[in-house]
């Protein structure tokens, strides 16, 4: 439900301090529990390229009919301004196909060396539907260990938790890649941890997954 926050984290982290590039992604991963395809791009709207927007689509489909209540698709468009060079300020307007719409601003605090990049990202969001006021944080590490030419070895990690009113927890994930990264593809192993609701149903899928970046100054 809440999945797709993160999922843009992620991305905002393959550009990291170079925010001002404009940026289309494409990532599928399928395992044996579930399918997923995500879709992401951010423009700047201004000459100095201090504000972007940046919008997400994403499609989450289980395998195993049981499991297709958790199926999910989600449409974000987020307001970007770039305040220093390792923190970003953000509102954004989402739509979800189970939980429906949602406001909510996030806080942007990340690292990046050339191997290895960090960020961390505290949320405020208000969900329509409950008109709860919820919390929700936000961890992505990633590491390159350069190969040869333009290879790289690439081992990454997301995790989220989001919590209704704070207090009763409604959504967490745990996602790990590794594989290898040549130019702007990347590719290999997906392994998937979402926990759903209060007393937490746990889903587990591996698989294999590919995301190509494209960057246009």
């Amino acid at each position: 439900m809440k999945k797709t926050n993160a999922i843009l984290m992620l991305f905002l982290l393959v550009f990291g301090q170079k925010i001002c590039a404009q940026i289309t992604q494409l990532e599928f991963a399928s395992g044996i529990a579930k399918t997923d395809f995500t879709s992401f791009s951010i423009r700047s709207i201004d000459d100095k390229k201090t504000f972007s927007i940046a919008t997400l689509a994403f499609f989450q489909k289980y395998h195993e009919k049981e499991n297709e209540v958790f199926d999910e698709l989600g449409v974000q468009t987020t307001a970007l301004w770039n305040f220093s060079k390792s923190i970003l300020i953000g509102p954004s307007l989402y739509y979800n196909s189970v939980a429906g719409f949602s406001e909510r601003i996030s806080v942007f605090f990340s690292i990046k060396t050339k191997r290895f990049s960090m960020a961390a990202i505290p949320s405020i969001a208000h969900m329509e539907l409950t008109n709860f006021i919820n919390g929700e944080l936000f961890l992505q590490m990633q590491f390159l260990q350069p190969l040869k030419n333009d290879w790289n070895a690439l081992l990454s990690a997301l995790m989220l938790t989001h919590w209704d009113k704070f207090l009763t927890h409604s959504r967490s994930f745990q996602q790990v890649r590794t594989g290898l990264s040549y130019k702007s593809t990347q590719f290999g192993l997906a392994v998937d941890f979402d926990q759903y609701g209060k007393t937490p149903i746990t889903k587990t899928s591996i698989g294999l997954f590919v995301r190509k970046i494209f960057i246009n100054k």
